[in-house]
């Protein structure tokens, strides 16, 4: 008899086909009013499930007793109570690797975006203010030669190291938990503790894991730090900011600006503070929001899933 699988992500046609060929499928349409309902409806019974941006707390993991593997599409996996995984004996698998590059030009749009004040300006010329040559007002500031401070060195971090470095001559500095004496070589970083990395970098962005160690880890200490004219890029998870104390320095200009792709909510309130100041830029978390990329990582989703259905290990397991 096949396997069960509950899938709440749309797939191509020939991955759902793939998927199809090798267990019976259930899908879910969370966009729907009932979506959730349909959900918890699905699980029991269900060896396998795929899909993204849904926690799986214990009240819907008690719903599927027989569940073996969980396919997320992502490479963050903080919705996810991995020890609680371990317990179950359930098998959680993660996309990375596909949406590194991906990731990285999106940091870097962020950093032009804000610095040269893209969007802002944009928005002035639609609204029909340029009426004569431009000045001061609406000057930016340069991104080449300047010192990026990356904090957390993995692949998205040393992907933006080489941006930086090859592209644009920037000084790149960085803090992670163990030296990286490959991205060092490379691209002439160096490596420094937090409070002085964010003391002299001209752009901070921040790539690490959302964790214990990492919730809120640029709060109004940190902020303070920063030089008047820095940046911060967000584009790992938004907890990892406190968000009010960010807010605040924004209003006061205590830093220049922010670039974020990720927030404390997602979709981000309509009535936030963010959305009415001019010196941020915040997208909806496009990080990996390619049609190239997404369908990567929604290949290898169907390839961690039928691995371990399979009794294989997957290629990207988290755990187990």
């Amino acid at each position: 008899m096949k396997k069960r699988i509950v899938l709440y992500k749309a797939l191509s046609p020939d991955l759902l086909a793939r998927l199809q060929a090798a267990a019976e499928v259930t899908t879910v349409d969370l966009a729907r009013p009932d979506g959730m309902a349909r959900l918890r409806d699905a699980l029991p019974g269900a060896h396998g499930v795929l899909g993204a941006s849904v926690r799986l707390d214990a009240s819907l993991l008690d719903l599927a007793p027989e569940l073996e593997v969980i396919s997320s599409v992502s490479v963050g996996v903080d919705n996810y109570d991995i020890a609680d995984l371990d317990r179950r004996g359930i098998v959680l698998t993660n996309t990375p690797d596909v949406l590194t590059e991906t990731t990285a030009d999106t940091g870097f749009a962020l950093i032009l975006a804000t610095a040269r004040r893209v969007v802002e300006l944009a928005n002035w010329v639609r609204d029909g203010h340029w009426r004569s040559g431009l000045g001061p007002a609406q000057f930016g500031s340069d991104v080449h030669g300047k010192t990026l401070g990356i904090v957390g060195m993995g692949r998205i971090g040393e992907a933006l190291a080489r941006r930086a470095a090859a592209g644009f001559g920037m000084q790149v500095i960085y803090h992670s938990q163990r030296p990286k004496p490959d991205v060092e070589a490379r691209y002439g970083a160096r490596r420094f503790a937090l409070d002085e990395l964010l003391a002299q970098a001209d752009f901070v962005c921040l790539t690490v894991p959302l964790s214990a160690a990492t919730e809120g880890l640029i709060g109004r200490g940190e902020l303070a730090l920063m030089k008047p004219e820095a940046i911060l890029i967000n584009i790992s998870r938004g907890r990892v900011v406190d968000e009010q104390a960010l807010i605040d320095a924004l209003e006061t200009r205590r830093i220049r600006g922010a670039g974020l792709d990720v927030f404390v909510q997602e979709p981000l309130a309509a009535d936030s503070p963010l959305l009415r100041l001019d010196n941020v830029v915040a997208t909806p978390h496009i990080g990996s929001a390619t049609e190239e990329t997404r369908q990567a990582m929604a290949r290898c989703a169907v390839d961690n899933l039928l691995a371990a259905l399979a009794g294989r290990r997957p290629a990207n397991a988290v755990n187990g």
